[in-house]
């Protein structure tokens, strides 16, 4: 069962108010005779750069030690370099490695050169050397059709000897059609999600994929009378999270052209509406598979697939892109005209990470002009992005946390910060302020309670308290409301900020693009960083300010050498495109 890792890790936290590390321990308790597996993103462990070598080593033993049986390892470039060091800390904890090839193009289409069987069955045989235990086909997007599933497979077999696991996602409608393929051909393993969870930007269905093998000699042995009453079950726990899925409403072989994985699709459309640009959701769609030209054709599969998205959002958010009669015209022309305005650009951070090689080397390297012109004169990494970065001391962050936070906080959450430093602070600061939420059930945590309502809360065996909503006040002049409750019997009282009411704000100044002196936000986002002060004196391409929007970071930096006379706004300010951020002297 796969179950932890990729983007349910700071999701978790991110969004849930959760630690991952206690759901991993809660599952292997609740499911012992079950493997657990991960996917674990090579270098990038969970996050979306690279980190030194030893925190992704103590992130694996950690995660072994609390349950992890399995461990998925690719690496978004298909870099083995990249995931050698992973591979090898797999390996003397006893777990089992499962390597994976990100698949991507069409060996099917002779056209499609730069992905061939040859590509695929070299990289196989060069996992097999490393050790591993499995090789897995991991196919993000459902770019893998029927005919090429079939060749691929049968390839693969010829030049290696590991179990074959293939994964997919169902966005086109042919995954089952593509898994019937690679069975004949002798595939070890498939994935699958439970009817109600299946299908379109998720796996194709365990229970069609039952029913399509009775009688084949290769039938699962499951019975979809006992997969049903579980299917049912999910089918009801998936309405509490309706807001927040992908928009999809039914399969679409538009993903053979703009090859969007299915695991970023949920995360681009609500992405896309953060920027202000959901009625142009098709564009988006158009400016990806665009961007994936730019840059050279690659894998997209995170962390790359975010940095192509990113990309497609920043050229559309900038009106940088170029329409033509074909792909490839647009791509060059977007090109030229990207080159030609790059020095007034702030580009997305990860689009500059990239860029900079903190991925990793893309097959046949990077468009070197591009590159050029988006890294502006920054540093370059070389080679392996972990071998050029120093060793964390983990043991020193650990006892800097438990002092910052007053607590004794434990390795995983030393390991957690090094990963997502922002992220890990704004769980740490809700958990002192709110304690543990993972008590509350789904719809009381994403949606409140209604007047009238009651709930009981077990805070732990023996002790229940019985909360229930009497009255909810008229907001005051600061937008406070006063909230009237009962707790097991007893009325209490609490003030509340109404977060729906517009607060009353200064309005924002707006940059004057005639006036040099002003440096303006080139995309809407809250301020996370400021790295600039008045009175600074500061380098052309210096860091300013550092705005966030549904984890698209961007650094603004300094057009041209001066000194800092403002800075507009303030930590965690909410800012729009062309808003005013810095006046340079």
């Amino acid at each position: 069962m796969e179950s932890w890792g990729g983007a349910t890790f700071d999701t978790t936290y991110r969004f849930l108010n959760e630690d991952p590390w206690a759901r991993l321990r809660a599952l292997k308790a609740a499911a012992p005779n079950l493997l657990q597996q991960m996917l674990l993103r090579g270098a990038n462990a969970v996050g979306y750069t690279s980190y030194p070598d030893n925190v992704v080593e103590a992130f694996i033993d950690e995660a072994a030690e609390a349950g992890v049986d399995v461990f998925r390892i690719f690496d978004s470039l298909n870099d083995l370099g990249s995931m050698e060091v992973s591979i090898r800390r797999v390996l003397t904890t006893g777990k089992v490695a499962e390597v994976a090839i990100c698949y991507t193009g069409d060996v099917a289409n002779p056209k499609r050169t730069k992905y061939t069987l040859d590509y695929y069955a070299d990289l196989a045989k060069r996992i097999e050397d490393s050790g591993a235990h499995f090789l897995c086909i991991k196919d993000m997007a459902g770019l893998l059709r029927p005919r090429a599933a079939a060749m691929l497979v049968r390839r693969l077999r010829e030049v290696t000897r590991l179990p074959i696991h293939l994964h997919m996602h169902d966005t086109s409608g042919n995954g089952i059609a593509s898994y019937l393929e690679a069975i004949e051909q002798g595939v070890h393993v498939v994935d699958v999600a439970l009817g109600s969870m299946a299908g379109l930007t998720s796996q194709p269905s365990l229970n069609a994929l039952v029913s399509a093998l009775r009688g084949h000699p290769r039938e699962t042995g499951l019975a979809n009378a006992r997969l049903q009453p579980l299917a049912n079950y999910w089918e009801d726990v998936r309405e509490y999270y309706a807001p927040f899925e992908a928009g999809l409403k039914s399969t679409t072989s538009e993903v053979y052209y703009h090859e969007i994985p299915g695991g970023q699709y949920s995360n681009l459309r609500p992405q896309v509406a953060e920027m202000g640009l959901l009625a142009r959701w098709n564009d988006v769609k158009d400016a990806f598979a665009l961007v994936n030209v730019l840059v050279g054709d690659i894998p997209k599969v995170t962390p790359s697939s975010k940095m192509v998205g990113d990309f497609a959002i920043f050229l559309l958010k900038n009106d940088l892109t170029v329409r033509a009669s074909t792909l490839a015209e647009a791509a060059a022309l977007t090109r030229q005209k990207l080159i030609e305005q790059a020095p007034r650009l702030d580009f997305p951070t990860s689009v500059v990470g990239y860029f900079r090689g903190e991925l990793g080397q893309p097959p046949n390297g990077f468009p070197e002009d591009l590159r050029a012109a988006v890294l502006k004169g920054l540093p370059r990494v070389e080679g392996r992005p972990s071998a050029s970065l120093p060793p964390l001391d983990l043991d020193a962050l650990q006892r800097e946390l438990s002092a910052k936070t007053g607590h004794a906080l434990t390795r995983v959450d030393a390991i957690s910060s090094a990963l997502y430093p922002r992220v890990m602070a704004g769980y740490l600061e809700d958990l002192g302020r709110y304690e543990d939420v993972s008590i509350l059930d789904t719809p009381n945590y994403f949606y409140g309670m209604e007047v009238g309502q009651e709930v009981w809360v077990d805070l732990e065996p023996g002790k229940t308290l019985v909360i229930s909503l009497s009255a909810v006040g008229e907001p005051d002049e600061e937008g406070v409301r006063t909230v009237y409750f009962a707790l097991n019997g007893h009325t209490r009282t609490v003030h509340v900020r109404d977060r729906s009411r517009a607060a009353t704000v200064e309005a924002r100044r707006q940059a004057d693009r005639a006036n040099p002196s002003h440096v303006a936000a080139s995309m809407p986002g809250t301020v996370i960083a400021l790295h600039a002060r008045p009175g600074d004196t500061v380098e052309a391409g210096a860091p300013l300010v550092t705005l966030e929007a549904m984890k698209m970071e961007t650094v603004v930096r300094a057009p041209r050498a001066g000194t800092v006379a403002e800075v507009v706004p303030a930590l965690k300010a909410s800012v729009q495109g062309g808003d005013l951020l810095a006046v340079l002297q």
